[in-house]
C-alpha cells in the first residue's frame, strides 16, 4: 500500500497523462484537417504513447493495492494558427508534464516511497526523450518558415514514425 499523499499524486498524474492523450488527439484532428498525414501519424504515435504512460501509472497504483479513481479530463485546445504554433504548444506541454513528473518524484521522496521512486525514474527519463522529440520537430519547422515544399518533405518524414509499446518501470 502507498501513502495517501502518494496515491493522490499518482491519480493526479494519471489525469494529466490522459489529458495529454486528449490534447494530442485534438492536434491530430488539426493536422487531419490540413491533410498533412505525416503530422497526423506523428501525433497518432504521441496519442498511443500518452495512453501507455497513463495506463502504466494506472496499473502501478492497482499493483500497489490502491483504488484508481478517475477524474474529469479538461477540454483540450483545438485551434492553432499553423503547424509551428502546434509544435510550440507540444513542447510547452511536454515541459509542463516534465515539471509534474518531477513533482511526483518529490512526493515519492518526501514520503520515502522507494518503490515509487524507482517506478517514476522511467518517466523522468522518458520526459527527456519527449522534450527532445518535440523540440526537434519544432526546430525543423522554425527553419522551414513558409517553405511549403520543405513542409511537405517534413510531413513525409514524420509519416515514418512508428509506435513501439514502452516497457514501463
Amino acid at each position: 500500500m502507498m501513502n495517501q499523499k502518494m496515491t493522490e499524486a499518482f491519480l493526479d498524474q494519471i489525469n494529466k497523462e490522459f489529458y495529454s492523450e486528449y490534447l494530442y488527439l485534438s492536434m491530430k484532428a488539426y493536422f487531419a484537417n490540413l491533410n498533412l498525414q505525416g503530422f497526423v501519424n506523428w501525433l497518432d504515435v504521441q496519442v498511443q504513447e500518452e495512453h501507455a504512460h497513463a495506463m502504466g501509472m494506472f496499473n502501478y497504483v492497482i499493483e500497489r493495492g490502491e483504488k484508481v479513481v478517475l477524474s474529469a479530463i479538461e477540454k483540450p485546445e483545438n485551434d492553432w494558427k499553423c503547424p509551428l504554433d502546434v509544435f510550440r504548444s507540444i513542447l510547452a506541454h511536454e515541459q509542463f508534464v516534465t515539471s509534474k513528473i518531477n513533482e511526483l518524484a518529490q512526493v515519492a521522496q518526501d514520503t520515502n516511497d522507494r518503490a515509487a521512486m524507482l517506478f517514476i525514474n522511467w518517466y523522468i527519463k522518458e520526459q527527456v526523450e519527449e522534450e527532445a522529440n518535440a523540440g526537434g520537430v519544432l526546430a525543423q519547422l522554425e527553419l522551414i518558415g513558409d517553405d511549403k515544399s520543405a513542409l511537405f518533405a517534413l510531413d513525409k518524414e514524420l509519416g515514418l514514425r512508428t509506435f513501439v509499446a514502452p516497457v514501463i518501470g
